[in-house]
């Protein structure tokens, strides 16, 4: 388990100003330190001789960025007086500094994805980053709906028995219902079945959802004030959970289910969610348990 508090990546944009409020507020409902994190160098490298880049150059950079952290700090101490705000600066890029502020952070929050990788710290964040950094990562994007419920994709898959506890974890620390969703194949029924989608055997049905209740009992018995709707449907995951996504304060996924290919970093529905999601979408990997601090450390 990561032992620090949350990162959020900065980088002067838009993107990555909506992403550190929403990282201040999420740091400041958990009492745990919130770090905004900025870069200044490259991403092939890191640069701290004289020789290149000038180090003119480099110390421009670097003024700028700090001047950068000095604004967002002050901004972010408006809007969440609670939190508690450290800053830090990396002469390293975008890349490297993410990955290594990710070994020992809670949580990465980063900016909305623009589909490039320009080595913007916050308003491109790499894809890989999402399926490899070393803590869960939370790209902020689409709207923050206050009071809506927090929606995570269950596929019986490990990476999805992670997803499900942070999403349980979240919806109890803000107090909102949790979604479950399930679905069954990748394929779109509307076009593939049409009307036979909606006659799959009852059997099928009613074993698909004791599959989905059996994956959220041991969850439900921890957290007893979380209201939860299991939702099953013979339906492709990515369309179902973009839909629903425009409600929601949270969509929680693995990093892969359990239809993913050997070899990709992030599976067809995480890497959709990213880009179409109505709300944050925080991607979690087997390995990262729910980790913030109990009830009694609150």
């Amino acid at each position: 388990m990561n032992s620090g508090g949350v990162v959020v990546g900065v980088d002067g944009s838009e993107s990555a100003a909506a992403a550190a409020r929403w990282a201040a507020h999420e740091a400041a409902v958990r009492n745990v330190p919130l770090t905004v994190l900025t870069a200044y160098g490259f991403s092939d490298g890191d640069f701290t001789t004289r020789r290149y880049p000038p180090s003119e150059w480099l110390a421009a950079k670097e003024n700028s960025a700090e001047e950068l952290l000095r604004e967002v700090r002050a901004e972010l101490a408006d809007a969440e007086p609670e939190a508690r705000i450290d800053t830090a600066t990396s002469s390293s890029g975008a890349d490297t500094a993410l990955r290594e502020a990710s070994a020992d952070a809670r949580m990465l929050v980063l900016g909305k994805p623009t589909g490039t990788l320009s080595g913007l710290l916050a308003g491109s964040p790499d894809i890989d980053l999402a399926a490899h950094a070393r803590c869960p990562v939370a790209v902020v994007r689409g709207s923050v709906h206050p009071g809506g419920p927090v929606v995570v994709g269950v596929d019986g898959s490990e990476l999805s028995e992670a997803a499900i506890g942070w999403a349980f974890e979240e919806a109890s620390l803000h107090g909102v219902p949790l979604v479950a969703v399930h679905t069954w194949h990748d394929a779109d029924s509307s076009r593939l079945f049409g009307d036979i989608a909606r006659s799959f055997p009852y059997e099928l049905r009613e074993a698909e959802r004791r599959l989905l209740a059996e994956r959220l009992s041991g969850y439900c018995e921890r957290y007893p004030d979380v209201p939860v709707e299991q939702v099953v449907e013979p339906d492709r995951p990515r369309d179902r959970l973009i839909e629903r996504s425009a409600h929601a304060s949270l969509v929680v996924l693995g990093s892969r289910g359990r239809g993913g290919f050997t070899g990709m970093v992030l599976g067809s529905t995480s890497h959709a969610l990213l880009h179409h999601a109505g709300c944050p979408v925080l991607i979690v990997r087997a390995t990262q348990a729910a980790g913030f601090p109990t009830t009694e450390e609150r």
